[in-house]
């Protein structure tokens, strides 16, 4: 088992790429705190995992709010003793253009896809130090990379941010053994693909080399890798996941 006895917590977890994350990390034996505004879908996958003798405590948490992330964060502490790895998962995403978007909506897409890493990886970060190991795993977006490309401009530079957030923590972090790094979708079946018609999901998927949309276990796997010993040497680096629309 690649995670065995090691403590996780997953952002975003009551759905979609977290609650695969989620899945696969207990899977290769780690002890998983699953976290979402969505309390019933967390207390249900708990229910799933624990069905399935894997180990796992559900807290619900708005990542955007430093002081619910900080009572999460001395949580899972206190029930599993350390603290190991941090995926952050969760986000959301607003459609329209620069002349419909509210500032309300941007301002939100910024506090949950932007702060809320920021809140989640310095509410965990003296634990690591202590322990002289982590990893963190940023969900991004090829957005991050090119540009909102289906939803309303917010975004996209949230994702940029989150980006330049995973490399300047890597170097800061390095000489603690704390790896930090990221994974950058594009097409995956999620709720937020679903909203596409179907004219719209053919056009993706001609885009794609590999000819078909992503699976939240394609982004899982990724991430299981970054945050597994496999990618010991590897720090700073957003993997696209994509299946070959964005190489770079």
């Amino acid at each position: 088992m690649k995670l065995k006895d090691r403590v996780a917590i997953v952002t975003g977890a009551a759905r979609g790429i977290g609650k695969a994350i989620a899945w696969v990390f207990v899977r290769e034996g780690a002890k998983v705190a699953l976290v979402d505004v969505e309390k019933a879908g967390l207390e249900a996958l708990q229910k799933e995992i624990e069905r399935g003798e894997g180990r796992a405590v559900a807290v619900s948490c708005d990542v955007s709010k430093a002081s619910e992330v900080k009572g999460m964060v001395e949580r899972v502490k206190g029930t599993y003793g350390r603290i190991d790895i941090l995926v952050n998962n969760a986000g959301i995403i607003r459609r329209g253009t620069i002349e419909t978007v509210t500032e309300e909506d941007w301002d939100r897409v910024m506090e949950v896809n932007l702060k809320g890493p920021f809140n989640c990886s310095r509410a965990v970060v003296e634990t690591m130090k202590g322990q002289g190991y982590g990893r963190i795993v940023n969900v991004s977006s090829i957005a991050g990379k090119m540009g909102d490309i289906t939803s309303a401009p917010g975004y996209g530079p949230s994702k940029a941010g989150l980006d330049a957030l995973s490399k300047t923590l890597a170097r800061q972090l390095a000489p603690y053994g704390i790896h930090v790094n990221g994974v950058a979708p594009h097409a995956i079946e999620t709720e937020m693909s679903a909203e596409w018609l179907p004219e719209r999901r053919k056009a993706i998927i001609d885009a794609i080399p590999l000819k078909r949309l992503g699976r939240p276990e394609d982004v899982a796997e990724t991430v299981l890798f970054l945050a597994s010993d496999a990618a010991a040497f590897i720090t700073g680096e957003i993997i696209d996941v994509n299946g070959g629309f964005l190489m770079d």
